[in-house]
Order: C-alpha cells, then sequence, then structure tokens
C-alpha cells in the first residue's frame, strides 16, 4: 500500500491558452473571425478551442464507486447532486456542472464547424487537410461525450434507438435554432463518419504543440475508446497499435516508481498535465474548482476507498504493491496529486480571476488498458498477459521483473476464478479503477459494463442505482428546451 503522507495545498499559476467562453448551450464563434483566419497556421489556432473547455470530472467521478459521505467538506452543488443521483441543480455559469459541459460541448462543436466551413471556401482545400482531420476528430468527440453522459448509454446488443443528442455538422446561423435529438444509434453512426474521415488526414507536423490538438496518437486513442464502447475488439485492437506502432508503451507510460517517486507532490502536480509528459496524448485546459477542492468535497475517497481501490495491488504476485503516493488534506480528505489548479488572473493587476484545470483527456495507459481488454476478448491471452506485466513494471514498487507478476494463478487466486477471460477483465477494470483514481474516468466503465452502483449517506441512506436506471443520464439543461429538446426521463 502507498504510503500515506500529509501536504498542505499549494496554488500554481501557469500560463493561460486561448479560451473561448461560453453564454449560450450552442454558440459559435463570432463572424469576424473569418476575416482574418485565413492560413492554415490560424485555423490550428482555432481548433485549439474546438475542445470542451469545461470539466466532467467533478460529476462524473461523484457517481462512480470511487467516493464517500465524509459527513462534512466542501458542499459543492455538483459532487453532492451528483453522489446523491439528483439534477444537479448549477446553471451554465457553474463551473464543473453537467449543465456547463454540455455547454462547454456544443461550443467546441460550433469552433469545429466554423473551422470546417472556412476549410470549404478556400481556394487550396488541399493545404488544410490536417485542420480538417482535427476539426472532423474534434466535433466527434465533444459529441461522444455528450452521448455518454446525456443518453442511455449505447449498447450494441440493442436497438439503442433511445433519444439521442442533436448532432450539429454546420455552422448556426440564427440566435435560437431549432434541433432534433435523433436516436444514440444515429448519433454513434456520425460519430463514426467524423472519426474515419478525419483520422486519415492528421498530421502531428501541423501543430506548434501537438498535445494541445488532436495528434496521430491522441486520434487513435480516441478511436480505441470509441469501438470499445461498440466491443468491436479487432478495431480496438488495431486503433491502439496504430497510437503506438513501435509498440513502446513502457518508456511512454508514467514512471510512477521511478522518477514521480522522488517527486514532491508540488512537483507531481507540475508534471502530471504537462505537453512534455509522454504519457500525455492530449491535453484540455478546463475551467475549474476541480484542483482547489478534490481532497475536501464532502464526497470524495476517504482511507476506506482507497483500501478498496488500491487492493488490486493483491492480484501481482511477490508481494507488489503500488507506487501511487497517497497524501491526506486534514480529516479523511485523501487524494494522489495529479490534477492541480493553475489561477489565471483577469489583467495583470486584478486581484480576481478564475481557476483552471489541465486535463490530460487521452493517455498511453488508456490505450493500453484498451488493448488488453480487447485481446482478452479476442482470445489473445498470452498478449494480455504481457501487457498486464508490461503496466505493473512501471506501478509497483521496487519492481523486480523475477518475482513480481501478473499471471493466470495470481488472478485466480484474487478473484476466486477459474475463467481466465474474466479474470482478466476484472483485473484490467481493477487497475483502471486505480490508474484514473479522481479523474472521473470510472465512470465510464460502470457505465460500459451496466454495473450497479450504490452509494449509503452518512444518515444511513442507500441510494441504490442498477443498470438501466434513468438517475444513470444526465438531466440536459432546461435552456436547451429554446431550441426544442427534450429532457430525459428521471
Amino acid at each position: 500500500m502507498a504510503t500515506i503522507k500529509n501536504f498542505n495545498k499549494i496554488m500554481l499559476i501557469l500560463p493561460l491558452l486561448a479560451l473561448a467562453g461560453c453564454e449560450d448551450f450552442l454558440s459559435k464563434e463570432p463572424d469576424s473571425t473569418r476575416a482574418i483566419i485565413n492560413t492554415p497556421k490560424k485555423v490550428s489556432q482555432l481548433l485549439t478551442t474546438a475542445y470542451p473547455q469545461a470539466g466532467y470530472v467533478v460529476f462524473s467521478e461523484s457517481m462512480s464507486d470511487n467516493v464517500a459521505d465524509k459527513g462534512v467538506g466542501e458542499d459543492d452543488k455538483t459532487n453532492r447532486g451528483s453522489f446523491l443521483f439528483e439534477v444537479v441543480e448549477a446553471t451554465v455559469d457553474e463551473q464543473d456542472s453537467p449543465d456547463s459541459y454540455w455547454a462547454e460541448c456544443y461550443r467546441a462543436v460550433s469552433v469545429a464547424n466554423e473551422a470546417l466551413d472556412i476549410i470549404s471556401k478556400v481556394s487550396d482545400p488541399e493545404n488544410y487537410n490536417a485542420q480538417r482531420g482535427e476539426a472532423l476528430l474534434a466535433r466527434a468527440y465533444a459529441h461522444f461525450m455528450l452521448v455518454n453522459h446525456y443518453c442511455k448509454f449505447f449498447d450494441p446488443q440493442q436497438t439503442n434507438d433511445s433519444p439521442g443528442i442533436p448532432y450539429v455538422t454546420v455552422p448556426e446561423d440564427v440566435v435560437i435554432k431549432q434541433y432534433e435529438r435523433g436516436t444514440v444509434a444515429g448519433v454513434y453512426q456520425k460519430i463514426e463518419q467524423d472519426l474515419l474521415e478525419g483520422l486519415p488526414l492528421i498530421s502531428d507536423g501541423a501543430y506548434t504543440v501537438p498535445k494541445y490538438h488532436f495528434n496521430l496518437a491522441a486520434a487513435n486513442a480516441f478511436a480505441s475508446r470509441f469501438y470499445l464502447v461498440k466491443k468491436d475488439y479487432q478495431k480496438v485492437l488495431q486503433y491502439a497499435n496504430a497510437a503506438f506502432p513501435s509498440n513502446n508503451f513502457v518508456e511512454n507510460m508514467r514512471p510512477w516508481n521511478t522518477t514521480y517517486s522522488s517527486m514532491s507532490p508540488a512537483e507531481l502536480f507540475n508534471t502530471y498535465s504537462r505537453a512534455t509528459e509522454n504519457a500525455n496524448l492530449l491535453l484540455v485546459e478546463t475551467a475549474s474548482n476541480y484542483g482547489r477542492f478534490l481532497a475536501t468535497y464532502r464526497y470524495g475517497m476517504t482511507y476506506a476507498k482507497w483500501q478498496e481501490i488500491s487492493g488490486s495491488e493483491n492480484i501481482i504476485s511477490g508481494g507488489g504493491s503500488w507506487a501511487f503516493p497517497l497524501y491526506y488534506r486534514g480529516d479523511n480528505n485523501y487524494f494522489v496529486p495529479k490534477l492541480t489548479e493553475y489561477f489565471v488572473r483577469e489583467s495583470v493587476n486584478a486581484e480576481i480571476g478564475f481557476p483552471y484545470v489541465m486535463l490530460p483527456i487521452f493517455t498511453v495507459e488508456e490505450v493500453l488498458f484498451n488493448r488488453i481488454e480487447a485481446n482478452a476478448y479476442l482470445n489473445n491471452t498470452a498478449a494480455c498477459l504481457t501487457d498486464l506485466n508490461r503496466y505493473i513494471s512501471k506501478r509497483v514498487s521496487n519492481y523486480d521483473a523475477s518475482r513480481h507478476k501478473v499471471t493466470a494463478s495470481s488472478m485466480t487466486s484474487y478473484f476466486g476464478s477459474s475463467n481466465l477471460r474474466n479474470n482478466i477483465i476484472n483485473t484490467v477494470l481493477s487497475f483502471k479503477r486505480v490508474e484514473f483514481v479522481q479523474e472521473g474516468m470510472r465512470w465510464f466503465d460502470l457505465q460500459r459494463y451496466n454495473a450497479p452502483v450504490t452509494h449509503t449517506t452518512r444518515g444511513g441512506v442507500v441510494i441504490a442505482v442498477p443498470a438501466g436506471d434513468n438517475r444513470r443520464v444526465l438531466q440536459i439543461p432546461q435552456t436547451a428546451s429554446l431550441s426544442g429538446i427534450a429532457q430525459n426521463p428521471r
């Protein structure tokens, strides 16, 4: 088990990236930008803002099984409402709220559509191929995140004819436009179309800092995630391998048991979300309070929860223990130093400003996990074991390859089952849980596998949310009704 340490909060101040604000749930860049966006480089600069610059971590993490009710702590409406599986009464202007994320996804779509429209009207569109590819990928990603949060989760064994979300493909030319939700199946079809059309056009050489754009590795990582949801495991394998054609996953994973092990919390915070960190494939600047309150939210990770989450280290033979450092900030407020706040002043001399978090939305580790899960379903057992042991080589304290191993017998012993495929899948899900703790990723796996979630309040109230429960679907903002978008049943 990782060593527990005490750490007082540090606020880091980093440079501000270009950020377009969100005022409406569907908005667009001003038409005046067309007069100055007339080169591939300028379109690339515009596309830096074609990503949802709001966080999903607070509500995704709070709905998952990674959190408990501490009884006291930061009383945040999104954190509270999500834990209780109630509609979050927080507006589009409140950071980290579902309404804010909805608005930012559609603002990102609007930017992508504006870029595509500009490219469609230039005299030399072949010189804009990389930008067109990025715009299509960015549009697909924003809609993918929307449909997975605000609709019933996609199930390839079902018809998926429940209401989807509007898939917007053209710039808005009126203040309030009417939209139809379509179906989840229809949204997935359009996501796949944009993904497959855009991916071959991606070129890393088009960007000054590729990690702020859909570079080749990030685009293939997105494809591997998309097809994992669709359960098209051959394609998951194809795109995971394309993300790292040299198979150099180990060299690019976060060095938790080597370089990271000697870092202070401040150093870890300063390193985790940097563009120079190999593990980060795509980074997005998000307006968020998460870095400020992640340890002190009332509904957050307790020590008992950490023991539950990190218990997967017992799958590793030879007494392996995770190298993840656990710190606390006050009573029962535990965290692993990852995502932190940087504060941006409104102006050079201003005393006020806004908190931001740089969020890694695709990483090397996720791609490796996707490959393992796909190989499990494809009965490539040896490949799964090789990759699982690649993973732990960067995660086990004082790692010894001759001693620390994930084997068929170690998994059988831990899970009490002789079903090797299921044991591999459960190992992947368990390792992912500890790897991405406090990053909101756990919720996607719970949704993919229709896993029930149970939260218990300090007062003893049990909130059971089984598969198919309407409360697992975020409510669409009331403001969307102006555009004819019906809200979800509760």
